[in-house]
């Protein structure tokens, strides 16, 4: 059997002393770091290699997302979940756009935890239902035409959007309008975050 090695980084040390209890009573559980700021958990990271990184969204430091984007940059294949008290669209999307494979409320039993830790080691994802429940409605909220879509299907194959101009024989400004409308939409700064979440959210199907 494997052991799925864990890090758990929290700046509370009663919480993080309790979630580490829980995962040492599992037989294919060990927690190999416990970092308590943002640096030291990107430290941590590249010191031990640990499977699976419980991160929080507080703390000193690094603040959460900017240590999944770093962890992420550092390792591709990092497997991270967010454990939080924070459920709100914002943190939510900006972790899982940082590459957070899952978003768990600090509320979670210990069976859901462990059976999260155990599920994202496998390479799916998991999220607490409330947080499932408010990216469905985030998701719903966003309601794309035709043409927008057709758009950032070529966004995310990289186009520019000269290219997307003669592609669809419309001017510049239309299709500079169109991305803007895009952005906002989705909820993203710029059109590689566009494309990942549209990706993400199969609103459109790119090739490989």
């Amino acid at each position: 059997m494997k052991t799925i090695r864990v890090m758990i980084a929290d700046d509370h040390v009663l919480f993080r002393q309790g979630v580490a209890t829980v995962i040492k009573q599992e037989a294919d559980m060990q927690v190999v770091a416990e970092a308590s700021t943002g640096t030291q958990a990107v430290e941590y990271y590249s010191a031990f290699k640990p499977d699976v990184s419980l991160i929080d969204l507080v703390m000193p430091g690094l603040e959460g997302t900017e240590v999944i984007r770093e962890l992420r940059r550092v390792d591709a294949r990092a497997k991270i979940i967010v454990l939080s008290t924070y459920d709100t669209h914002e943190d939510i999307e900006k972790a899982m756009s940082a590459g957070a494979r899952g978003y768990l409320l600090k509320d979670v039993l210990a069976h859901e935890l462990i059976g999260a830790i155990r599920g994202v080691h496998r390479g799916s994802r998991r999220v607490s239902p409330t947080v499932a429940a408010k990216l469905a409605d985030r998701y719903q909220q966003v309601r794309l035409t035709m043409r927008e879509l057709e758009i950032l299907r070529l966004v995310a194959e990289g186009k520019a959007n000269k290219e997307i101009s003669a592609a669809l024989q419309v001017s510049e400004e239309t299709v500079k309008s169109h991305v803007a409308n895009l952005l906002g939409k989705l909820g993203v700064a710029n059109r590689t975050e566009a494309a990942a979440v549209a990706i993400r959210r199969g609103l459109v199907r790119v090739p490989f």
